[in-house]
C-alpha cells in the first residue's frame, strides 16, 4: 500500500487493510503512508519520499500488487522523481487506484507499457464501506475471467453504437492537467477512453473536454465510456455538456457505466483490448484483466 497523493486517515486505511488480509492477502504498507509533508498538509509526505515508496514496491520482486491508499493531489510532483528505467526492468504486477491516479496510469502506459487496474483506493470509502466494490476488486485479481463484462445498472447509451480499442483514461481534470507534458501520449488515437470526474460543475466539465479537444487529445478516438460524475450538479446538465463536447467526434458513448468516484464502483482494467457497445451498455474484455498480453497488443501482463 502506497500514498502517491493526499493524507490518509489511519481508520480508514486499517479497515482496508483487513479486507484485503481477509482475501488472503499479506498488507505491507510502505514506510511513509501515513506520513504528511512539512508544509503543504495536501500532501501525504515529501514528494522524495512518497516516490520512494512507490518504487521500491514496484521494484520488490516479494510484492504482487501496488495499491494506492487514496486519490487527492500530488502525483504530478513526483512522476519525475521515479527512475523508469529501473522501473521497466521489473516484473509486471497490478498497480490499483483511481482519481489522481490517473497520472500514474498514463505514465505506466506510456513509459513501461503495462496494463493497470482504474480500482478503488486501499482506503477510499468505497472500499472499506461497499462490499460489492471491494469484491469486484477482488475477483478482478483473483477471478479476473469472472470480470470481463463491465456494465451497472445506470449504463446507457448517451450516442449509439458499437467500437474496439485499447481501453485508456480516468479522471478528466486529470488527463486535461496531463496535456502538454513531455512523455503524454500525443492523443488517445484508437482508444475506448474512459472518463469521469468528481465535483466539477457543467461549465468546468465543458472547459476540461474543450482542452481535451483543442489539445488534439480526442483525435480519433474510437469510443468513450464515462463514468461516475459526483457531486458535478444535475446530471441533465452534465449530459448535455457530454453531448455538446463529445457528439461530433462521432463516435458511440456510454453513459453512467458506474466507475470512479460513485459510492458503488467497479474496477476497469486499462490497457486491454476491449469492445464498447453503447446499445447493450456494456464494455467487454477481450482478454481478461491479468491476462498474457501478445507483444502486438502494446501491453504487458
Amino acid at each position: 500500500m502506497v500514498a502517491p497523493s493526499s493524507p490518509i486517515e489511519p481508520e480508514r486505511l486499517a479497515a482496508g487493510c483487513e479486507i484485503l488480509r481477509s482475501w488472503g492477502l499479506e498488507v505491507e504498507v510502505a514506510p511513509h503512508v501515513l506520513a504528511t509533508h512539512p508544509r503543504l498538509g495536501h500532501l501525504a509526505g515529501d514528494d522524495q519520499d512518497r516516490a520512494d515508496d512507490l518504487q521500491r514496491a514496484w521494484l520488490d520482486p516479494a510484492v504482487n500488487a501496488v495499491l494506492c491508499a487514496r486519490g487527492g493531489y500530488g502525483v504530478h510532483r513526483i512522476i519525475d522523481l521515479l527512475d523508469w528505467d529501473a522501473m521497466r526492468s521489473a516484473a509486471p504486477k497490478p498497480l490499483v487506484g483511481f482519481s489522481d491516479a490517473s497520472s500514474l496510469h498514463e505514465a505506466f502506459a506510456q513509459r513501461l507499457g503495462v496494463a493497470t487496474l482504474y480500482g478503488p483506493m486501499g482506503a477510499a470509502a468505497s472500499f472499506v464501506s461497499d462490499g460489492p466494490t471491494a469484491e469486484h476488486l477482488r475477483r478482478t485479481l483473483f477471478e479476473p475471467a469472472t470480470t470481463t463484462v463491465l456494465t451497472s445498472a445506470t449504463a446507457a447509451a448517451l450516442l449509439p453504437g458499437r467500437a474496439r480499442g485499447i481501453t485508456a483514461g480516468g479522471c478528466a481534470a486529470v488527463l486535461a492537467a496531463e496535456r502538454g507534458i513531455p512523455g503524454a501520449r500525443p492523443s488517445f488515437a484508437g482508444a475506448i477512453l474512459l472518463l469521469e470526474d468528481v465535483n466539477e460543475q457543467p461549465y468546468q466539465l465543458d472547459r476540461i473536454l474543450t482542452q481535451l479537444l483543442r489539445s488534439g487529445a480526442l483525435d480519433g478516438v474510437a469510443g468513450v465510456a464515462l463514468g461516475s460524475w459526483e457531486g458535478c450538479g444535475r446530471p441533465e446538465g452534465v449530459r448535455e455538456v457530454m453531448l455538446d463536447r463529445l457528439g461530433p467526434l462521432g463516435v458511440p458513448v456510454l453513459w453512467e457505466l458506474g466507475f470512479g468516484h460513485c459510492p458503488s464502483t467497479l474496477t476497469v482494467p486499462l490497457g486491454v483490448p476491449a469492445v464498447l457497445d453503447a446499445d447493450a451498455g456494456t464494455l467487454t474484455l477481450e482478454l481478461p484483466a491479468l491476462a498474457e498480453r501478445r507483444a502486438t497488443s502494446g501491453v504487458r501482463p
